[in-house]
């Protein structure tokens, strides 16, 4: 693990680096795309897009650059950032019986008014890269196979990454979305964690997680958690990816405050993010090995 010091008087917590992983990751899915392209099926990728929004413009370019270098063909579905419901479950529906695409994202936000939940179901939980249908979630919480949401089984993957034992040990997941929150915590449920879950509507949030040996922070907020949140040597998983008033990218945690106490930290930008777009190309890849 590399560390950094913040403090002459305190230990740095170590920085739970995701680049290193996610270049694991790609080589895997790069081996495995060409794989596929020899038997004669080129991994193909749908990204169905109904916004303008800078950041999910920004997400999408990365993650079709990603592919391309592994060797995925990415597919952009651009509609009218004011799309309505119809037309964009129409283009999911059609995806979905399209036997050359092996997996499909619908990318947030959606238009006003459109929700994400009541169009994921038109995604075929196959090629559900992204874990988005209430299928793929349904399978999950049961402990059957499914695709889980990609940022969830990031987590996961960074802390077996850098060797975080997760059998017995106290686990707090601060968030509660179908894409990070619930699913982070049913797939530390498989891993034989005690998982509790807060919120931001937590009552005396600190009282909760300070008492965790691993914290998961996805909330959307930058500076939620501080250091009087987090017990002596806890390992802290920061997914947050917010846009600071600089135009940065800040994460929930004050990581400076926090890695006077914490044992380990995931960085914002650096952590879950590219293990994330990582997981959705192996995921893709995986997809088209079973089902191509």
């Amino acid at each position: 693990m590399t560390t950094t010091s913040t403090s002459t008087s305190a230990p740095a917590a170590a920085v739970l680096d995701g680049t290193g992983l996610a270049r694991e990751i790609r080589a895997r899915v790069a081996a495995g795309a060409a794989e596929s392209a020899g038997r004669g099926v080129p991994v193909r990728l749908a990204v169905v897009v109904a916004t303008d929004d800078e950041g999910a413009g920004w997400y999408v370019r990365s993650l079709s650059g990603a592919a391309g270098r592994a060797g995925i063909v990415c597919d952009v579905v651009a509609l009218a950032p004011d799309a309505d419901a119809g037309t964009i479950r129409r283009t999911l529906a059609g995806l979905s019986a399209d036997d050359t695409v092996h997996g499909i994202v619908l990318q947030t936000p959606l238009p006003d008014g459109v929700r994400v939940s009541e169009l994921a179901a038109e995604i075929v939980p196959e090629k559900d890269v992204d874990g988005a249908n209430p299928l793929s979630v349904g399978r999950l919480a049961a402990g059957l196979p499914a695709h889980p949401p990609a940022t969830a089984a990031a987590v996961l993957a960074l802390l077996d990454h850098h060797g975080i034992a997760l059998a017995g040990r106290s686990a707090v997941v601060v968030g509660r979305s179908l894409v990070v929150g619930k699913p982070t915590a049913q797939l530390l449920l498989q891993r034989d964690a005690t998982v509790s879950i807060c919120h931001r509507h937590t009552k005396d949030l600190a009282e909760h997680t300070r008492h965790a040996d691993v914290l998961v922070v996805a909330v959307g907020l930058i500076g939620l958690v501080r250091a009087e949140h987090v017990a002596e040597g806890a390992i802290v998983v920061d997914v947050g990816t917010n846009t600071a008033p600089d135009g940065s990218l800040a994460g929930d945690v004050d990581a400076a405050d926090v890695a006077t106490r914490a044992g380990g930290i995931t960085p914002v930008p650096g952590g879950v993010g590219p293990v994330t777009t990582a997981l959705i190309l192996d995921h893709t890849v995986r997809s088209a090995r079973a089902h191509g």
